[in-house]
């Protein structure tokens, strides 16, 4: 059997992230952030990108140390054994199965009025013609990643040269024909909904759920070259990168408009039935750019599911380390690719297609990867105490402070996806607790029960909270705005000092670990 091939240099992984976090929302996220926070959406997209750094520098320690293949599923087995790998492993791989088929449709949508056999008219649901073409796409998200993690990398640096290439033309070419200074202080000034309107569009406004993507350096780590070096370079590159994206098209979309459009105020802009970016192309008079834009709109939700699916084979395959999918899974093809992981992967994919309503399935994407990336800032902790000696690439200083700040940021993001997100959450939650039962039955002594005893109060609570706060359909909105947020941290506090004390005793996580390989210090860091 062929082993995990370290194929993936710094560009490339930088690219898989970029390729992960840039997809199709930034044909919206410019309108959203702006009904929502005016021109200080500028600051919305500031805040977001550092919200999501904190969260991402403490996989960057955790993944340069233990590189290894679907790191957010597998590195909970080292700090808190089975059970918490298995259910953060569980709800990533939940979200990763329902990234293919929410691209594909995206996708589909977008080749609508070229191709509108693929929808039928009185519903605008797949049609079978519909349903073959986004199968096909699937397949060849499988087919490109089977033909190896290196031409996989390839085939993503082409796309995301695309994606970084047209919102920044696009950029250019709006400050360039019209940007007009008075948009940044009328109507209303600045910050016209103030310091509740500028976390609003991080929150409901999406701008948090912009930079999800950089989860695919962790996912892919196992077969990156040079790992202590790539890996937190890339997570870094890829934030900094994309912050700088999306803040300059922010900036030249409100420079933009027409002062005529913000008559009503920055709430009340709307495009009607056409697409923000595409409305302001045409008042600007580039309207040759509108067939790029349409490129664009094609390529990276294509990226995105690319990337989504190779990621997800890793975390499959992790799974099936920790013991809770079969171990055929871990099988690997002569080009190094876990094909029964993307096997696998395609036919839930599929199922989420065919059966689920597409609302739904976009409702547990997102929430459901970030609830694993919960895990991280608490291993980052608890590994400084087991693996106190072993030698780090990169050390977060204030480890317990920014570890504390990252766990209440995925606690957050958890949150502001909503209740009617967040209760879908909660019952594939509980069919995972069902599978490890059927799974593990007579075994339990044996799955770390006590490690994970601050899931349930966890899980528990953040329900709660969203259950009465401000966000989803169905929330009571019992807890006011600001409240809800002091209230997510706190909790997020308590609930992180349990589980940090929940660490693994040494000696488990010494059998846990014995069997990695990439521990060893001795052993020489790969050149670029």
């Amino acid at each position: 059997m062929a082993g995990l091939k370290r194929e993936i240099g710094l560009v490339g992984l930088t690219f898989i992230s970029v390729g992960g976090i840039i997809g199709s929302g930034w044909l919206f996220g410019p309108l959203l952030a702006v009904q929502n926070a005016g021109p200080a959406a500028i600051l919305s997209w500031l805040i977001g990108a550092v919200a999501m750094f904190i969260l991402a520098i403490t996989f960057a320690e955790i993944s340069a140390m233990l590189p290894i293949p679907g790191g957010i599923a597998r590195v909970p087995q080292f700090s808190h054994g089975n059970i918490v790998s298995m259910a953060m492993g569980w709800t990533a791989w939940i979200g990763y199965n329902t990234t293919a088929p929410i691209e594909v449709e995206a996708m589909l949508k977008y080749l609508a009025p070229y191709a509108p056999w693929l929808h039928a008219a009185e519903t605008g649901d797949l049609t079978g013609a519909g349903v073959l073409v986004a199968l096909i796409f699937m397949l060849l998200f499988v087919a490109v990643n089977a033909l190896g993690v290196k031409f996989f990398a390839q085939v993503n640096a082409v796309l995301t040269w695309a994606k970084i290439a047209i919102p920044v033309v696009l950029s250019v070419l709006f400050i360039s024909t019209r940007f007009t200074v008075e948009n940044f202080s009328e109507p209303g000034g600045f910050a016209p909904y103030g310091l509740q309107g500028i976390m609003a569009a991080v929150s409901t406004g999406g701008v948090i759920f912009s930079f999800i993507g950089f989860r695919h350096v962790v996912d892919m780590a196992g077969e990156v070259r040079n790992p202590k070096f790539a890996i937190p370079a890339a997570l870094i590159l890829s934030i900094v990168l994309c912050a700088a994206i999306y803040i300059g098209l922010q900036v030249a979309f409100i420079g933009a408009l027409d002062p005529k459009m913000l008559v009503n105020g920055w709430a009340n802009l709307n495009f009607g039935g056409e697409g923000p970016l595409d409305a302001v192309i045409m008042s600007v008079g580039i309207l040759w750019f509108i067939s790029l834009l349409n490129v664009g709109s094609v390529i990276g939700p294509f990226g995105n599911g690319l990337v989504a699916t190779g990621s997800n084979a890793r975390i499959a395959l992790a799974l099936s380390q920790n013991g809770f999918l079969p171990r055929r899974i871990q099988i690997l093809s002569s080009f190094g690719v876990p094909l029964w992981a993307l096997a696998l992967n395609f036919l839930i994919g599929t199922l989420f297609l065919l059966t689920v309503p597409f609302t739904t399935v976009i409702a547990l994407n997102g929430a459901a990867i970030v609830m694993s990336f919960a895990v991280g800032p608490i291993a980052v902790v608890c590994l400084r105490d087991l693996l106190s000696d072993h030698p780090r690439s990169i050390r977060i200083p204030a480890v317990r402070l920014v570890g504390l700040s990252a766990f209440a940021i995925a606690t957050l993001i958890v949150y502001w996806s909503g209740w009617d997100t967040v209760w879908r959450l909660g019952i594939a939650l509980l069919v995972g607790k069902a599978l490890l039962l059927v799974r593990f039955r007579g075994r339990l002594d044996d799955m770390d029960v006590t490690e994970a005893l601050w899931l349930m109060p966890y899980f528990a609570g953040v329900g709660l909270i969203s259950l009465f706060g401000q966000f989803g359909d169905g929330a009571l909105r019992q807890i006011p705005f600001g409240w809800d947020i002091l209230l997510c941290v706190v909790f997020s506090a308590v609930i992180f000092t349990l589980a940090v004390r929940s660490a693994l005793p040494k000696r488990k996580f010494n059998e846990y670990i014995a069997e990695e390989e990439v521990l060893d210090p001795r052993k020489p860091v790969i050149g670029l």
